[in-house]
């Protein structure tokens, strides 16, 4: 499974013979572009968790003559944007909804901020999850009521994710939280059995690693924390 990341939570993931393109909102190396030039695959699903400018771009719509399906989060149907996309073939989803065809099966989850998340499924047996804008938004600096709210939003959703298996999961890392940052992706990765972790909403961001009690007690994962548009990894059976 060879993973390229995008920008901010956008990445592109080749598992064999199927592409998935999650959250492209920018695309500064052309990665996208590139890959579908090849016609060298044979599916190509395009995911946006959420409507937020920075996860749901326009140029999307460029390759819908080869897109298979668009799975976008119900909320974008409240979008101007929408329009432009070619309607019959559109999947809206709803938080705790599944979708499937004859390649791959799509799982969501809600979000602690807007959208969905996706735990995706594909032919080959891998199963891939991206948080979306779903983390522990603890603010330094934000009232201890918001803050006491974000973790009770944060730990509500994550009991419906307990045990969950994922071959990769992206979640977000996000700098501006500061010395909270990891503080989502500590829980997650305590209550999931997933195998290796991929940070996202990031930009600006110096290269992060986990902390040294980051995994706690369970054994620890590879992690990647891409910088620059463009990097990419092989992730081995």
């Amino acid at each position: 499974m060879d993973i390229t990341y995008l920008l901010n939570s956008g990445f592109l993931i080749r598992d064999d013979r199927t592409l998935l393109i999650f959250d492209d909102f920018e695309d500064p190396a052309n990665v996208v572009d590139k890959m579908v030039k090849t016609n060298d695959f044979d599916s190509l699903y395009i995911f946006v968790s959420h409507a937020h400018f920075d996860h749901f771009g326009t140029h999307i719509r460029a390759y819908a003559h080869q897109t298979t399906r668009y799975i976008f989060s119900y909320d974008l149907k409240h979008t101007k944007r929408i329009k432009i996309f070619p309607q019959n073939n559109i999947t809206l989803m709803k938080r705790y909804t599944e979708w499937q065809d004859d390649n791959i099966k799509v799982w969501t989850y809600d979000s602690t901020d807007v959208g969905v998340s996706f735990l995706v499924e594909t032919s080959t047996g891998r199963r891939i999850f991206h948080a979306g804008d779903f983390n522990w938004w603890h603010w330094e600096g934000d009232t201890a009521e918001n803050n006491t709210m974000a973790e009770r939003m944060f730990k509500k959703q994550l009991k419906r994710m307990v045990g969950m298996e994922a071959d990769v999961a992206f979640f977000p890392v996000d700098g501006r939280l500061g010395n909270s940052q990891e503080m989502g992706a500590k829980e997650f990765v305590a209550k999931t059995n997933v195998k290796y972790l991929i940070a996202m909403h990031r930009v600006n961001y110096p290269k992060w690693q986990p902390s040294e009690d980051f995994f706690g007690k369970r054994e620890p994962l590879p992690v990647w924390a891409p910088v620059k548009s463009g990097e990419s990894i092989t992730i081995a059976n």
